[in-house]
């Protein structure tokens, strides 16, 4: 069903159908020390603060066209913040047909068209391993509106939005809405993958898989950055101070813990697993 605004189908009240995009981003960083670790999780709470992530999410309701009626939002104790948004319709002049296309959406310069019952939430997750020297920052972000725009039209400026080794997205339409006839419509527009609203330039830099069911309107798509260069990996030093050992066995660390959080497994043996086996 190929929509356009020449060719939109006309509803019966409001558009019910909920759309939510969950984008989840991942930065892996080598500490080998707890000075380090403390210095790198205090940096990734001073980069991405409430007050910040405010910022972010109040742009993504700009780029969705939406107005924001209320913000919560923490800085926790002793890591992480969490920001929520509830945002609601304003008059619709005019739907724009671009909103009926699997492309890239706009940078914080444009909005499309204001939606009705939505919200957008980011919660952060700074972590470490305890043995391996690795520290983790994560970021959940969620959008979920309802009517006739996908929130997948943010998703790029949520991608430029932070430094990120390891995306996963997900996004689902659910619910349904009535024509005028009464006949129910499970979803509005056309889409085969998430990774036709990233932009060609951003896919260029990750592999890319998708897992996608269809009947159900549901769309995943993880990403895992190709380049890696391990001075993007050590906080507050470069590579050039370790030894050939030293910085091969750090990249091996790093990749398995990339590659791990990309599979969704664990990929080495744990000590507990070593123990049973003496």
């Amino acid at each position: 069903m190929k929509l356009s605004q020449e060719k939109r189908i006309q509803l019966h009240e409001f558009n019910n159908l909920t759309k939510s995009l969950s984008f989840n981003m991942y930065d892996v960083c080598y500490t080998k020390s707890k000075k380090e670790r403390e210095a790198y999780i205090a940096y990734i709470d001073e980069q991405y603060n409430a007050d910040r992530l405010t910022k972010i999410l109040t742009n993504v309701a700009d780029i969705i066209g939406a107005h924001v009626l209320n913000v919560a939002k923490q800085d926790y104790v002793p890591q992480g913040a969490s920001v929520t948004i509830l945002v609601s319709e304003g008059p619709i002049v005019e739907v724009p047909t671009e909103n009926f296309e699997e492309s890239p959406g706009p940078l914080p310069s444009t909005a499309a068209l204001h939606l009705d019952k939505s919200h957008i939430t980011v919660h952060t997750y700074p972590e470490y391993h305890p043995h391996e020297g690795i520290s983790t920052f994560r970021a959940d972000i969620d959008v979920s509106t309802c009517g006739e725009i996908s929130p997948l039209k943010a998703l790029n400026y949520l991608i430029h939005s932070f430094d990120t080794d390891i995306m996963t997205m997900d996004y689902r339409v659910r619910g349904f809405t009535r024509d005028v006839d009464g006949h129910k419509l499970f979803i509005d527009h056309d889409i085969n993958s998430i990774q036709n609203f990233i932009p060609s330039g951003i896919k260029d830099d990750y592999d890319m898989i998708d897992v996608n069911v269809y009947p159900e309107n549901i769309f995943h798509t993880k990403c895992k950055l190709k380049d890696f260069d391990l001075n993007n990996y050590l906080f507050g030093y470069n590579k050039d101070s370790l030894t050939d050992d030293e910085a091969s066995d750090i990249t091996d660390r790093l990749k398995i813990e990339m590659d791990e959080i990309f599979y969704g497994k664990n990929m080495r043996a744990h000590p507990r697993d070593s123990s049973r086996n003496e």
